[in-house]
């Protein structure tokens, strides 16, 4: 049976699965509100709470079905991916629940997109299921909320203005995050631990978190560029002169953002080019105390990570449980309406020729932001078939949507832009 038989009789276009969760919940508001006539399904492990999820989104989604299905029992999660064309799941740690729903997908040649940021399950999938999802022709989207869409399609749009005015390859390639104002969540948080977890289990773990390459489709056909730091300290006019009196530090997101940034340049064939490099930073302003706040920023982020991944399992998990946010919590309305991002994409070309891409948008980048980009990577792979890549396997946002994305984003209040600056 090829996937276009397969999806012709498909019961719904989406499922949500997670969404009772807090961020499961932000999306089925935003579906709900997005008015695309798309069939939609919410899923999760128990009825009454998703059917209590439902009553909230108003009218337009009373009639939407609900679904029981559940990671430990990989059959309910089977039958759940073989009713729909596209399965969001918001369920997470991925690490920890991730590969069933990604294994249901495969079999099923149905569509997927998640919000995970953790690289080693987003590695481990790859390795176990991107084959065969090439020949079920199931698209495995990882990485379609803040992390790591802002990223990725800023880049994919700099590549595609930049071939279209003939002006080269894209060469050093710098996200600066401008503006950033927003909370966390007890299930990001838990992500963060049982990622740091994964990684303190096994050394080969840090050192594959450690490659710039590591989510490659082809390691040794990447070229071998020196050092590429995950956290750059330094001058905005090192960046570009538009930067010029700036301070830029560490973004806490660099590392899983990039390699995803490097994996959509594989899939495409390296098509940004083989001088490719890429790095993130975030702005830390240009007053007198910013150089000191940007070596801090970068000094902080650095040790937590090399401390966590090497001794959070000899911390007892019961004091963990205590002290972090619980799973299920997040920032108020208030703090999710007020929240915002602006991050800028520079690059210069093998030609010499300097480009900036701009995205903003309004809302917490990892709550309401998150949802909208969550929301629309469903609605394109659902319904904006002709406009997706033909590339089928453990994908990437833009090697498997950057054109649909490119025209679904603006349209969704992201503010999505491309300029040439010499």
């Amino acid at each position: 049976m090829t996937s276009s038989q397969r999806e012709s009789d498909r019961e719904f276009d989406i499922v949500l699965y997670g969404a009772t969760g807090f961020a499961g919940k932000l999306t089925a508001q935003y579906l709900a509100t997005a008015g695309t006539g798309a069939r939609i399904a919410l899923a999760g492990r128990s009825l009454v709470k998703v059917r209590d999820v439902r009553d909230t989104l108003g009218p337009q989604a009373q009639s939407w079905p609900l679904i029981e299905a559940d990671a430990a029992q990989p059959s309910t999660l089977a039958d759940m991916a073989a009713r729909t064309r596209v399965v969001i799941t918001t369920v997470g740690p991925y690490t920890k629940y991730g590969l069933p729903l990604v294994q249901a997908c495969v079999a099923a040649g149905t569509d997927y997109a998640d919000l995970t940021g953790e690289t080693l399950f987003i590695r481990d999938s790859a390795e176990q299921f991107h084959k065969q999802a090439v020949d079920t022709g199931s698209r495995i989207v990882h990485s379609c909320g803040f992390d790591s869409v802002p990223s990725d399609i800023t880049v994919y749009a700099l590549h595609d203005r930049v071939s279209k005015d003939g002006a080269g390859e894209l060469g050093e390639t710098n996200l600066v995050l401008r503006s950033f104002a927003g909370g966390v969540s007890g299930g990001t948080v838990a992500s963060m631990v049982e990622f740091m977890r994964t990684a303190a289990e096994n050394p080969q773990h840090r050192s594959d978190l450690e490659d710039p390459y590591t989510l490659s489709t082809d390691r040794g056909a990447e070229p071998e560029l020196g050092h590429q730091s995950d956290n750059p300290w330094r001058r905005g006019r090192e960046i570009a002169p538009e930067l010029d009196g700036i301070w830029t530090g560490a973004f806490a997101m660099a590392a899983p953002n990039s390699r995803i940034v490097r994996r959509s340049n594989a899939l495409l064939d390296w098509a940004y080019g083989r001088s490719f490099r890429y790095a993130e930073q975030m702005s830390m302003g240009s007053s007198v105390v910013a150089p000191v706040a940007a070596a801090l920023d970068t000094a902080v982020s650095v040790g937590m990570f090399g401390l966590g991944t090497r001794y959070i399992n000899k911390v007892p998990t019961g004091l963990l449980e205590r002290v972090l946010p619980k799973p299920g919590t997040g920032p108020s309305e208030r703090t999710r309406e007020k929240g915002h991002y602006r991050a800028e994409t520079y690059t210069t070309t093998t030609t010499g020729a300097r480009y900036r891409a701009t995205i903003a948008q309004q809302g917490d980048p990892g709550y309401k932001a998150t949802a909208v980009l969550l929301g629309e990577c469903g609605l394109a792979l659902a319904l904006d078939r002709d406009k997706l890549s033909d590339l089928r396997g453990v994908l990437t946002p833009a090697a498997a949507m950057g054109d649909a994305l490119l025209s679904r984003l603006p349209a969704a209040g992201v503010t999505l832009e491309t300029a040439r600056l010499s």
